[in-house]
């Protein structure tokens, strides 16, 4: 059998919800290791076992080909005692009384997904809830950690035989993704008119895309709140919506389908492009071309900027694509108050503002608004740090005491450090 030897590996950071255990999984197998991984309330926790050479070829591969979404912020390596195992396992998620495991933010949707989600032939075509191991909900969703799917509002959709399949199959893109799920067992849509009666439509993206075109105000359920979305072409529209959010002046969000469809509208200095592409999609604040082409100009009156910011999820894509170049998606909410997300709140609070509603039943466990970020100097400044960056920590050069930081200026802001992450 020759020599052999037994590594613990305690990793910390963002490694529940990415695809980490499929990952260690994935590179123990290759190279013909045993032992096993699971998540804890403190991260993940491996015992590899083998041959010092695939040991080292292990962690060589660990450290260069983490999964897209992973961020390690410690590990550390231990040696333990050899067991003889034979084989490499996913093991069942364990809990300590100290809970330091952090989960990932929400991601866009993988370009692999949409591929998937225009493909006429996939099982998945124009499902607007397809995710994997590489994106989709994940902070907006989890109820408790560690990590699995009994801890998100994804419990109540118990997985139907095709994707328990890809759930357990390694080589899926889709083995131990959480949030997995088809039109056979996932979450559906439903379309609702302002008194919450539900509209009979066989395709609810489709009759919302019709209602838009029509100049009706849509409610729209999101990853972590509602969105009031109006044609900002529409100039009528524009001003009714301005109305009954009592919203004078302050510039509404645009979302548009493409970065080529910003160009249209905006000027992309250096850097703002990759900001908008970039893995969070946070709103960007570009400066108008002209008064913003034929956008109403009731979108951003007075103002020589405009906050837009690219689709990141399924619905967005579905909404956007062959119908609109630009929608307005504002934070579903009076002015100054939080985003709107639970559903009945939804209808109670917003009953007076939108005409329609496009929800879901896949509960938001915790509401997340919008980021909101420009260049500045060459570079990047977040003016509103939610969507995409949270729950990550923001790494302090020292590590003091726990702090919690309470304030305003034009945004509550709460603060609190746990060593040397601020969260």
């Amino acid at each position: 059998m020759g020599v052999r030897e037994r590594t613990r590996i305690l990793i910390e950071g963002i490694v529940q919800g990415v695809g980490f255990r499929p990952f260690i999984y994935q590179v123990a197998t290759r190279y013909g290791l045993a032992g096993w991984v699971l998540n804890d309330s403190n991260g993940v926790v491996v015992e590899i076992e083998g041959p010092p050479k695939s040991l080292e070829l292990f962690m060589e591969a660990f450290e260069q080909e983490l999964p897209p979404l992973a961020s390690l912020s410690h590990v550390r390596t231990e040696a333990v005692p050899v067991t003889g195992e034979t084989s490499f396992d996913i093991r069942q998620s364990r809990s300590h009384e100290q809970r330091t495991a952090q989960i990932s933010p929400d991601t866009f949707v993988c370009d692999a997904c949409l591929k998937e989600l225009f493909d006429p032939s996939d099982r998945r075509y124009r499902y607007p809830f397809i995710n994997c191991t590489n994106c989709g909900p994940r902070y907006t969703i989890v109820t408790d950690i560690p990590y699995d799917r009994r801890y998100t509002t994804m419990a109540g959709f118990p997985m139907c035989p095709d994707c328990l399949e890809e759930y357990g199959d390694p080589q899926s893109r889709r083995f131990h993704a959480q949030p997995n799920a088809c039109p056979v067992c996932g979450p559906t849509l439903s379309l609702h008119d302002a008194l919450g009666q539900i509209l009979p439509a066989a395709d609810a993206v489709a009759a919302t895309v019709a209602l838009l075109k029509d100049g009706h105000i849509v409610a729209i359920k999101g990853l972590g709140g509602y969105h009031l979305a109006v044609d900002p072409y529409n100039d009528e529209a524009v001003r009714r919506l301005r109305q009954r959010k009592n919203r004078d002046e302050k510039p509404f969000a645009l979302m548009v389908s493409s970065l080529a469809d910003a160009e249209k509208l905006a000027h992309l200095h250096a850097g703002e492009g990759r900001m908008l592409e970039s893995v969070e999609r946070p709103i960007v604040l570009l400066q108008k071309k002209g008064n913003g082409g034929s956008l109403s100009p009731l979108v951003a009156p007075k103002n020589g900027y405009l906050g837009i910011m690219l689709p990141y999820t399924p619905l967005h894509h579905l909404l956007l694509k062959d119908h609109f170049p630009a929608l307005i998606m504002t934070s579903a909410n009076l002015s100054d108050e939080p985003i709107v997300y639970e559903d009945e709140e939804a209808r109670e609070r917003l009953g007076e503002i939108a005409d329609y509603f496009l929800g879901h039943n896949r509960p938001i466990h915790t509401r997340t608004d919008d980021s909101i970020g420009r260049v500045m100097g060459g570079r990047g400044l977040l003016l509103r740090r939610s969507r995409g960056f949270v729950p990550r920590g923001v790494t302090l050069p020292i590590s003091p005491p726990p702090i919690l930081a309470v304030g305003a200026e034009l945004k509550n802001t709460v603060c609190l450090t746990r060593g040397n992450q601020a969260y």
